[in-house]
């Protein structure tokens, strides 16, 4: 039988010919480039403020600020450091997206179903509503908020009272304030075990109805959870708090909690703005839902509000959220926008007044910009997360 002698290995090509040392090659230097760049712009930089006699890093943040915040949600005065300024500015822009996500959420959901529905007036009245605050700038639509309507309010003296227990004026809002009470622990420990039962209620009645066939009214029966056990709770324990109410004294408001007219101007329009956007989000994935889905919940004999909640929004949702969450990254970038109208929120307050007493424009700047872009990255880890939850799982 005749072999073949064996073959040398064949001779591996040059650093240009063999794909692979051509790609290491290459990775390697882009590196390089990318490190000698960098480490060109630190060493320029550093120049550059020794020799204008400015001090880098961060020990400024331990001056006294010396100046005062118009809101803040924890104690402050103008005493205190740079550092808790900072964190002043950090708390009223998470308020601000928490609140704009929340409201815009809840708007652009009702916007976008509305979108679809039978009724025709309706229907043309969010195809207007969509059609014209999605297509005027963020910035124009705050402004139209603060010097339009909220600035044009009349004086504390003549102020607009609804049940002289919440008053709106040209200083903002003034609402009824919660104050503690005796009861108070006992009322949070009634909340928590009301969640836990809405937690084991739920999956009883899953098992029920799988099981049966037979819907249990969880929607009914933990709302009168919610009523009853803090209600009992209070009646045994005492009241968990006391209401302030706003009282006008001499030539404003005391008592009770005031929402500043900024808050209120960049929370409306950051929420009208975005729901716009969620709205067609929401009509989108609707339209995603296969009609024969529709079709099949009818024919059971399924009510059309219990098709929407039951059948067609679980499917939607998996094509709503990584759109939604988009929106959501845009409405937290746009509250930056709050500083056109003075209100304090971090690049208000920490890239403008701070950098402007200190000097300090690389270290705030880079403060700013990293803060946003870990709230960023935390809502888009947060609705990955949910997306993975409620995806489909293939057998």
């Amino acid at each position: 039988m005749h072999t073949d002698p064996p073959k040398a290995d064949a001779p591996r090509g040059s650093l240009l010919t063999d794909p692979k040392a051509r790609a290491w090659t290459f990775q390697i230097l882009s590196i390089l480039v990318v490190i000698g760049v960098g480490w060109y712009l630190f060493h320029n930089t550093q120049q550059n403020l020794a020799n204008r006699g400015i001090t880098s890093g961060f020990a400024f943040l331990d001056n006294s600020a010396g100046f005062g915040i118009l809101q803040s949600l924890i104690d402050y005065t103008e005493r205190d450091s740079y550092g808790r300024v900072f964190v002043i500015g950090l708390l009223n822009t998470l308020l601000v997206s928490v609140l704009g996500i929340f409201f815009a959420t809840v708007l652009g959901f009702l916007l976008g179903v509305a979108r679809l529905s039978p009724n025709w007036l309706i229907n043309k009245l969010a195809t207007v509503y969509i059609e014209t605050f999605r297509n005027i700038p963020p910035l124009l639509q705050i402004f139209f908020w603060y010097f339009a309507v909220l600035r044009a309010m009349p004086s504390p003296r003549q102020s607009y009272s609804f049940g002289d227990a919440l008053f709106v004026n040209i200083r903002g809002v003034y609402l009824p304030a919660p104050e503690a009470a005796g009861g108070l622990v006992p009322f949070f420990v009634s909340l928590a075990l009301v969640v836990v039962a809405w937690v084991v209620l739920a999956r009883w009645a899953r098992r029920r109805q799988e099981a049966t066939g037979v819907r249990f009214p969880v929607i009914w029966a933990n709302l009168a959870l919610l009523l009853a056990v803090p209600l009992l709770v209070s009646l045994v324990f005492g009241k968990p708090f006391t209401w302030s109410l706003p009282e006008l004294k001499g030539f404003n408001f005391v008592g009770g909690l005031a929402v500043i007219p900024e808050l209120v101007a960049i929370t409306f329009a950051l929420s009208i703005y975005t729901a716009a956007f969620i709205a067609e989000t929401v009509r989108s994935g609707i339209l995603a839902v296969s009609h024969g889905q529709t079709e099949a919940a009818r024919s059971l004999g399924l009510r059309p509000g219990l098709i929407l909640r039951l059948v067609i929004i679980p499917q939607a949702m998996r094509v709503i959220i990584p759109p939604l969450t988009s929106q959501y990254l845009n409405l937290v970038k746009n509250s930056s926008l709050a500083a056109a109208i003075g209100y304090p929120d971090l690049v208000s307050l920490f890239a403008g007044t701070v950098l402007n007493q200190t000097g300090q424009a690389i270290e705030t700047i880079a403060i700013t910009m990293s803060v946003y872009l870990a709230i960023s990255l935390s809502i888009s880890l947060l609705m990955n997360w949910y997306n993975k939850r409620i995806a489909l799982v293939e057998r």
